[in-house]
């Protein structure tokens, strides 16, 4: 579905900075559970809410072992490295009932659809240098599929019409932002 793979330079920059990863990482679980918290504001989620908080709950059990991943490394839960791609993604969020709604939830998918592909990317690229942390991304792809899915049946139920026509600007909107990279050693 994705419409641009990540730049090789990419992976060439987390794998030299796995602890940084991890950090980012953590900042990315703790601020997924936030946003399908934050979703449950929307009056058109109501039906969902339980669905949100299972999602939630799985993010946060993510940030407490990528936590305990952190703390075998004695590596400390440092700040948080503002994603371009994720600031370009939610900048296109429109304001407006419905709008604003759907882009949310196809944001939220997106961003899952992206960790799926690169937790892949780094379970295998990991399979010979830290097979712990290897384990571990490859633990996670299933769950982060779900995620994208549920979030996209979401905005189905809302308006399936206006949900295909924003996930394809939205699709090409990644398939832009991702393309550009960053200098950053963070996942997304």
């Amino acid at each position: 579905m994705l419409r641009a793979k990540p730049p090789e330079s990419w992976l060439v920059k987390v794998m030299d900075n796995l602890d940084g990863v991890l950090v980012d990482h953590a900042h990315l679980e703790r601020k997924a559970a936030q946003s399908a918290l934050k979703l449950q504001r929307y009056n058109e989620l109501s039906q969902d809410l339980n669905e949100l908080t299972n999602i939630a709950i799985e993010e946060l059990e993510h940030f407490k072992l990528v936590l305990k991943l952190l703390e075998k490394r004695k590596k400390s839960f440092g700040k948080a490295i503002s994603s371009p791609w994720i600031f370009g993604m939610m900048k296109a969020v429109r304001k407006g009932l419905n709008e604003q709604v759907i882009d949310h939830l196809i944001c939220a998918a997106m961003i899952e659809a992206r960790s799926c592909e690169k937790f892949q990317i780094l379970s295998i690229a990991l399979k010979t240098v830290d097979k712990c942390l290897s384990e571990f991304y490859g633990n996670l792809v299933e769950s982060e599929g779900n995620h994208y899915a549920s979030y996209l049946l979401m905005a189905k139920k809302i308006d399936e019409s206006e949900t295909q026509k924003r996930l394809d600007f939205f699709l090409d909107l990644d398939a832009e932002l991702i393309i550009k990279g960053n200098n950053f050693p963070i996942l997304h």
